[in-house]
């Protein structure tokens, strides 16, 4: 029972609450936090300047539906997306539009990329490809349900993952169908997809149910499978296993997450277990040379050296924030939270350098760093860009 929601009903809730606090050896003042409140913003010195470049506006957002469609960035251009539809190629440098479409689909996965398409999943199951120079649809395809992870595209096949843990391989020319595969998912699961990753005619694949599957290309046909986490527990929630947003391939070593229990390296080649740390992440990881960092579920944020797994340094300020997947800057992490601001770290101790904030309403992806500019989403569809330190 929440005393402090009875207190805020009328008098009878709060003269139980009263009785019931009677006997407690303490009372909690009124502006405390209650367990599961974010952290308060922590307070230090600023020793990095960091500046907004520009803000354009992509539609509305994300919505209310959980989605999470991250700007993508080829050759001086940004490519997002929104809920409702619209579709929106960006200078880079400059922020300014170079087109937008009204498509008035249901977006919901994407943007993928390659050198000639634009590919976009739906909530009705379909995959459209547009053309990267001026956005004309060039094929819309059935799948079997709706798509939350941007389609992936290598050697003329688009593979495309659908929330019924089904995998199409379709022709990049024409959208039709080459193979499927097929994998049973569980009954409960995170609402979102890890990305398909290419590598080397493989397509890495990770599921709900916390193991990770490669995939020939060509064909569809399983290279190796891999459990990385167990769905035991008593409840749906406690099984809960997704494999993070993100994995990410350094050599010959893919890196994954999963939201129950562990980071794992694994060889890409045969899924053999190279390592493990016990950090629990829905969002993935990101590698810049031989460092890791990780946000981790109750969202503490993690340095990690990528090789071993070995603890580089740990934040635990940033508790119950809401926290994207982190981005490496120069010598910085930066992320994001559930209120709009941008948390910069000095990537080599964990010390804050700089907070500022993009919006209110947090963000649809994790930052993006592409040279000197950082680029965010917010959950409003603000594409908005910032340098920070000597890139001013």
């Amino acid at each position: 029972m929440n005393l402090w929601r009875l207190i805020a009903k009328p008098f009878l809730a709060l003269s139980l609450a009263l009785v019931l606090l009677q006997g407690c050896s303490w009372i909690r003042s009124w502006g405390d936090p209650e367990p599961g409140d974010p952290a308060p913003l922590v307070e230090f010195e600023e020793s990095l300047k960091v500046r907004k470049i520009w803000s354009t506006s992509i539609g509305d957002g994300m919505g209310k539906q959980g989605l999470s469609m991250a700007p993508v960035y080829s050759s001086g251009i940004l490519i997002a997306a929104d809920y409702e539809g619209r579709l929106a190629a960006v200078d880079a440098e400059s922020g300014r539009m170079k087109w937008q479409l009204k498509t008035k689909q249901p977006f919901s996965g994407g943007p993928g990329l390659d050198d000639d398409h634009i590919y976009m999943g739906t909530i009705d199951g379909r995959v459209i490809a547009y053309d990267r120079s001026g956005g004309a649809e060039l094929w819309n395809a059935q799948v079997s349900s709706e798509v939350l992870s941007p389609p992936a595209s290598a050697d003329g096949i688009v593979a495309v993952r659908c929330i019924d843990g089904r995998v199409f391989g379709l022709d990049a020319v024409s959208g039709r169908r080459l193979w499927i595969y097929d994998h049973k998912v569980p009954l409960l699961a995170l609402r979102g997809e890890a990305d398909l990753l290419i590598r080397a005619g493989i397509v890495f694949v990770g599921y709900d149910d916390g193991s990770v599957v490669a995939l020939r290309l060509a064909d569809g046909s399983v290279v190796w499978s891999q459990a990385i986490s167990s769905q035991e527990g008593r409840t749906e929630l406690e099984r809960l296993a997704d494999i993070g947003q993100q994995m990410v391939i350094v050599a010959s070593d893919l890196i994954v997450s999963s939201y129950k229990s562990r980071i794992v390296s694994l060889a890409a080649d045969s899924g053999r277990l190279l390592w493990f740390k016990d950090i629990s992440s829905a969002t993935g990881v990101v590698v810049d040379r031989t460092n890791l960092s990780v946000s981790e579920k109750n969202d503490d944020l993690w340095m990690l050296d990528r090789r071993n797994g070995s603890t580089i340094w740990k934040v635990d300020q940033l508790t119950n924030r809401g926290l994207t997947r982190p981005a490496f800057y120069g010598d910085y992490v930066v992320v994001g939270d559930q209120e709009g601001y941008l948390h910069w770290l000095d990537s080599e101790i964990g010390s804050f350098v700089a907070r500022n904030r993009a919006g209110k309403n947090g963000f649809a992806a994790a930052p993006l760093t592409v040279g000197t500019t950082m680029y965010v989403l917010t959950q409003k569809g603000d594409l908005i860009a910032f340098r920070a330190g000597s890139a001013l």
